[in-house]
């Protein structure tokens, strides 16, 4: 049996007593019979949980434990709405540090790495899920957190840091800062692991080059524990996850049926052994694909495709439905023009008008001819005129978080 098929068989085992240690599955599976729950088939029929539910859940709706047991809590990092707060038991603590710690591993890290810790620290998961794995792993931990370039760099030369651990936006900043102040000689930094948001082949080009780094896509949300639950080996093929502690699943985001194997769909997790909040059949909203057949590095661990984007961020402008890995892939392709890129809508006289900006080293001559490079690069991927605007390298706002790069103004 392959760690698929027994994570599938973990999963419709988990079944068994959900509603008696769940108030929350107790609710939503009250006209469910789950002892009619014999096959993974059968496991598919099951409703969806919803990110709604869990706001509905607030504050302590999702325990399924007694509370003298939670030892911590972590909120989702949305601005909007009611937050989503997921308990931990111990056990769910440490198991996250175990799949960070595998994550490192999978890498290429080592207990002899040094790795400076940029993202946030408090109630979102990030930072603390960046440095349980590097203790448990046996790692010098550097916990900065965000923010204060000056420092973060100091800190890098003076403790040799080794390893990024950074959101691709902040990790761009580091990288042209260090750029900007000529101190490349004095990184001794070798990985980076950037997760948090989704980034292109320019971004990732750019970053790997000017740090000097091999980069690694970490992958995890709140709900399912936080970053760790999958990144990609040094063979830099797609993300191993962790089968032994999730269930995955690749859905259609509009009929909800399951696709095969190498369909792009959005991607639904089950929790196999949270205690504090377990999550079954979880829409991460995430759109993906499970890779199929054997990755070079030797796991067995089930591989998913490096993030498309989300459902929820699709975005329609004259009836065309687009992602932001759409105008990434257009910028990949056009000489001249940088990663950093930011999208404005607007319905002005009774139309839509999608203006990118893009930053370029060009002069001011030679922007004209990359600009209508970009319209071509976005008519022949998307069948849409846009009007390019050229800005100077460092024009548009760099993020020490996650970056906001579309911005809708026709509502």
């Amino acid at each position: 049996m392959d760690i698929r098929q027994q994570s599938a068989e973990q999963a419709i085992a988990l079944l068994s007593g959900i509603k008696e240690r769940s108030p929350f599955y107790a609710k939503k599976y009250a006209d469910v019979d789950l002892t009619g729950i014999k096959s993974i088939e059968d496991f598919q029929t099951l409703p969806f949980t919803e990110k709604d539910d869990l706001r509905d859940a607030y504050p302590l709706g999702l325990s399924a434990v007694d509370s003298s047991r939670i030892v911590r809590i972590h909120s989702s990092s949305g601005t909007t709405g009611t937050p989503v707060i997921i308990p931990y038991t111990a056990k769910d603590v440490q198991d996250w540090s175990i799949m960070f710690a595998r994550c490192y591993e999978m890498a290429g890290i080592t207990c002899d790495d040094r790795i400076q810790i940029t993202p946030g620290y408090g109630l979102w998961t990030a930072g603390i899920g960046f440095q349980l794995g590097a203790e448990l792993l046996g790692a010098m931990a550097i916990p900065m957190g965000p923010g204060n370039t000056d420092k973060q760099l100091q800190l890098m030369m003076d403790l040799e840091a080794t390893v990024l651990g950074a959101t691709s936006s902040y990790a761009l900043l580091l990288a042209e800062e260090i750029a900007k102040r000529g101190i490349g000689d004095k990184i001794k930094l070798r990985k980076g692991v950037i997760g948090s948001e989704r980034w292109g082949e320019k971004m990732r080009a750019r970053i790997a080059n000017e740090l000097g780094v091999e980069l690694h896509d970490i992958y995890g949300l709140t709900e399912i524990y936080g970053p760790g639950i999958g990144i990609n080996c040094e063979a830099q093929s797609a993300m191993h996850c962790w089968d032994d502690y999730l269930y995955f699943e690749i859905i259609d985001p509009q009929t909800g049926k399951v696709l095969p194997d190498g369909e792009s769909g959005e991607l639904v997790i089950t929790t196999l052994q949270k205690e504090g909040a377990p999550l079954i059949r979880y829409r991460t909203h995430d759109l993906t694909r499970i890779v199929a057949g054997d990755c070079p590095c030797g796991s067995p661990y089930t591989r998913i495709e490096t993030l498309i984007g989300r459902s929820d961020d699709m975005i329609k402008v004259k009836g065309i439905n687009i992602f932001p890995a759409h105008i990434e892939e257009a910028l990949a392709t056009v000489p001249g023009a940088s990663s950093e890129y930011q999208v404005m809508i607007d319905h002005v006289f009774g139309k839509d008008i999608m203006t990118i900006f893009f930053e370029t080293a060009l002069s001011d001559d030679e922007r004209p001819a990359v600009e209508e490079s970009l319209n071509k690069a976005i008519q022949q991927k998307l069948s849409l005129s846009i009007v390019p605007k050229a800005v100077n390298l460092g024009d548009l706002p760099r993020s020490e978080k996650k970056s906001k790069r579309i911005f809708d103004n026709r509502y």
